[in-house]
């Protein structure tokens, strides 16, 4: 469970003295042809932050050679540099090698009076250091996964950076030709009627299609923000939030007559403010696919876990649902019923951001049912 080196010396140090009764222990790292001695855990200090060759250390010993060493008496061993010694308390040892096939460190144990270790103790010790490569390696590859999500996250910033720009550029930039565009026509239609009269149709489809080219621009900056909105769960009654998204509709068409199924409550959680938008367009698709019948209906529920919304209007071919969400993606032409082919690109989105799932299931002049969970 180790995240960095530190803790990882701090726990197999602790556990070293423990295994072997020792009365010191040393943490050692490779370094080229050098030997670290990178941490320790003593009864007195030993060789923390110094560097010894390979060659005139026994840490460095262990690593050429692959292998555990334990000398009973540091004195009376030529592999032993005894001048590194004399001031310390040392007077026996095990160092045995962190991982053996190609060895990135050593472990030491060191005893104030002369004793051998047994062969379990040599043993258990040479399984902590082989445990101890496994969890350098895990710590090594998790840094390098931790530094690779911090330069996709830093892609990910600049990216949503331009679209910020993008989005700025769009409502500033874009709008203000079509605003002169509609303008200019209107004022032609107004003050120049007499003299158009052959043109008006014209210049009502030019009035028609910057009015079209600017909704579009609306739903495409709401689909950029609902990419990058945040979510902020709660409480609330998707029941209710049905309820005033239709009485809007109601009274932005006074004349049409629509019976809407409705329970008392239908509670969920999650951020209200982005199932509105959700909401509003999949019963604004209700709203606008019932419009040709003559008793309209829409009904909103929940079924087996998932909330749903159910009209009597047009339909669909249902073989080709799963287009729906696609942004630009209509299945009747604008002729027949206007849109942008943007909405329901938005509500997936708002959908996945909750970690949920929206799908449809339709039939021609049959009517149509989007189903969604907010996970």
């Amino acid at each position: 469970m180790a995240r960095d080196h530190g803790a990882i010396m701090a726990i197999v140090l602790r556990g070293a003295r423990e295994l072997t009764g020792a009365d010191g222990a040393t943490f050692v790292l490779r370094d080229g042809d050098h030997c670290q001695y990178a941490g320790e855990d003593a009864l007195e200090p030993l060789w923390k932050g110094r560097r010894f060759p390979l060659e005139t250390c026994i840490s460095g010993w262990a690593m050429v050679h692959r292998e555990a060493v334990v000398i009973d008496d540091v004195y009376a061993d030529p592999r032993i540099a005894v001048d590194a010694y004399r001031s310390t308390f040392v007077k026996s040892l095990v160092v045995v090698p962190i991982r053996r096939s190609k060895p990135v460190g050593a472990l030491g144990t060191y005893w104030a009076s002369q004793r051998r270790p047994s062969d379990t103790q040599v043993q258990l010790l040479q399984a902590l250091a082989d445990s101890t490569s496994i969890a350098m390696s895990n710590v090594e590859l998790l840094s390098g996964l931790e530094a690779r999500v911090t330069e996709r996250t830093a892609q990910l910033e600049a990216v949503n950076q331009e679209l910020e720009a993008f989005s700025y550029a769009v409502s500033h930039d874009l709008r203000a030709p079509l605003r002169a565009i509609k303008g200019f026509s209107q004022i032609l239609l107004e003050d120049h009627a007499e003299d158009l009269a052959d043109g008006k149709p014209h210049l009502d489809r030019i009035s028609g299609a910057a009015t079209r080219m600017n909704d579009l621009i609306d739903d495409l900056l709401l689909l950029s923000k609902m990419a990058r909105s945040a979510v902020v769960r709660g409480p609330f009654d998707v029941a209710q939030l049905a309820r005033e998204i239709v009485a809007e509709l109601r009274q932005a068409e006074p004349a049409r007559r629509v019976e809407l199924v409705v329970p008392d409550e239908l509670p969920a959680n999650g951020d209200p403010r982005l199932v509105r938008v959700l909401l509003e367009n999949v019963l604004g698709n209700a709203w606008k696919f019932t419009s040709k019948r003559d008793a309209a209906r829409i009904e909103i529920g929940s079924r087996d876990g998932a909330w749903f919304v159910h009209d009597n209007g047009a339909g669909f071919d249902g073989s080709r649902a799963t287009k729906l969400f696609q942004p630009f993606q209509r299945m009747h032409t604008a002729a027949e019923f206007e849109g942008s082919g943007i909405g329901l690109a938005t509500a997936q989105r708002i959908v996945r951001r909750h970690g949920g799932r929206i799908w449809a299931d339709s039939s021609p002049n049959e009517g149509a049912t989007f189903y969604f969970t907010l996970a």
